[in-house]
């Protein structure tokens, strides 16, 4: 016979089981609602650690640019305690910022043209939607209105209209100083000039020769204009024809002109130092106490001579002075008592010194010639001229630097250049190397005053030299 297995009573009854049941049920819920002391706890003093509003705002702000800077999102450190409007912000903190859109500022009615090869007045008016009467009607506004009509490349023109499209105002800056503009009113359109008044600033220069003069100063920063003031300046010492040399240096302080930040121009060298083979000279600006200006040596003797070395600016001395020279067109021995400079054709030749014009004129083989009397003693010969130049006539006077004529090839002459003579008392001397008389020192009345300017220029000189020597080191 079978035997089956019996089956185990229960432990419980089923009514005993529901109810145990329903006490589970209960106390999970009642965990849910209502947290452990230790979680509450860790809530409290997260929150203690939040100092104030701002500090929050700071370090969830950190936490954003992290996230921006490094393209991983970064949680806050207090997203435990954050409500979902919290959250909201810090998402939107931590997720890279769209690039903004650049927005036009100018005004709905506000037109900008830009000046290119063959635009007119007409044309620009037309860009902007502006018929031709309109063009018509500001040019015969005003007079000065015209200025509007002489474009340049490049510049820019703004444009006014009102809400039917009519010019109400035009505006253009024509330089760094300089804007016009026109405005209508009842009466038509009234024209303005503004200039804006620079300030002046002092600027300084360190330069060394390693091509030519003016090669060098342009890569130094010294523009052509200043580096002429500066050969005219030592051009009493220095023969920049034939003196440069390699390795020579300059420092040069100088005024300079600016509006809003930007140079816009330049004043006169306050002071300069020139080095020349070794020898150094030094120029201080000077203005006496009746206006006038010159340049002194730093213990105050005039760098004016009453000659210049040189009556051509960066010339090449093509022949020299000579008493057996062999002539290049009549082929024989011939004294050449002068010293040639060839330069361009039309290259400006000035005075050598203030004097009387006894000759303005054509003479012999010498061309279109030049002829001052210096005083009693000396006397100057400019041949082979290409022309002369204004207001210099025979009788006339002359002041020394004065441009009287321009190179060129006429007379008896193989090549564009200048033949110079230099007589002292009616003797033929090299003027290379003539010694050159001295002009008047500063005045005894003034000399304090001149050394209390160009001590503080020499100082500076020295300490801008210094400072650059230190940093190129480093």
């Amino acid at each position: 016979m079978t035997t089956e297995p019996s089956k185990a009573p229960p432990l419980y009854p089923k009514t005993h089981l529901l109810a145990a049941s329903g006490i589970a049920a209960l106390l999970s819920l009642a965990l849910l609602v209502f947290p452990s002391s230790d979680v509450e706890a860790k809530k409290t003093t997260l929150s203690l650690e939040l100092e104030s509003p701002a500090e929050q705002l700071t370090q969830d702000q950190d936490a954003a640019d992290a996230a921006q800077a490094t393209n991983e999102s970064v949680a806050s450190p207090f997203a435990q305690i954050e409500n979902s409007a919290e959250e909201t912000q810090e998402t939107a903190q931590s997720a890279p910022a769209p690039t903004p859109v650049a927005e036009e500022k100018k005004a709905p009615n506000h037109r900008e043209v830009i000046v290119s090869k063959g635009d007119t007045l007409s044309t620009l008016f037309e860009k902007v939607g502006l018929p031709a009467a309109a063009v018509h009607e500001v040019l015969a506004s005003d007079k000065q209105a015209k200025q509007f009509s002489q474009l340049k490349h490049g510049q820019k023109l703004e444009f006014e209209l009102n809400p039917q499209g009519q010019l109400t105002n035009l505006h253009s800056k024509i330089s760094d100083v300089e804007t016009i503009t026109l405005t209508k009113n009842d009466k038509g359109y009234v024209f303005n000039r503004v200039t804006a008044k620079p300030t002046v600033r002092t600027a300084y220069v360190h330069g060394v020769i390693n091509s030519s003069l003016s090669q060098s100063a342009a890569r130094a920063g010294l523009s052509h204009s200043l580096t002429m003031d500066m050969a005219s300046v030592f051009g009493y010492d220095v023969d920049f024809a034939q003196d440069i040399r390699q390795g020579d240096e300059f420092d040069v302080i100088y005024e300079q002109k600016v509006v809003n930040g930007k140079a816009v121009g330049n004043g006169p060298i306050l002071s300069a130092r020139f080095t020349n083979r070794g020898k150094t000279y030094t120029a201080v600006r000077y203005t006496n106490k009746q206006g006038n200006s010159s340049y002194y040596t730093a213990d105050g003797n005039s760098m004016r001579k009453a000659f210049i070395r040189t009556p051509v600016d960066f010339a090449r001395i093509s022949s020299k002075f000579s008493m057996g020279r062999k002539h290049p067109i009549l082929n024989k021995i011939r004294a050449h008592k002068g010293v040639d400079y060839a330069a361009p054709r039309g290259t400006p030749i000035k005075a050598a010194g203030d004097g009387k014009v006894l000759l303005a004129g054509r003479r012999g083989g010498y061309g279109n010639t030049v002829i001052i009397q210096h005083g009693n003693t000396y006397r100057t010969l400019y041949g082979h001229m290409q022309g002369f130049a204004k207001g210099v006539k025979t009788g006339g006077t002359v002041k020394q630097g004065q441009v009287i004529g321009y190179i060129g090839t006429t007379g008896l002459s193989t090549g564009p250049h200048l033949h110079y003579e230099f007589q002292v008392n009616g003797v033929h001397v090299d003027p290379l190397g003539q010694k050159l008389p001295m002009a008047d020192p500063i005045a005894k009345s003034e000399r304090a005053r001149f050394l209390a300017q160009s001590q503080p220029l020499m100082a500076r000189m020295d300490q801008e030299k210094a400072t650059m020597l230190a940093s190129s080191k480093r």
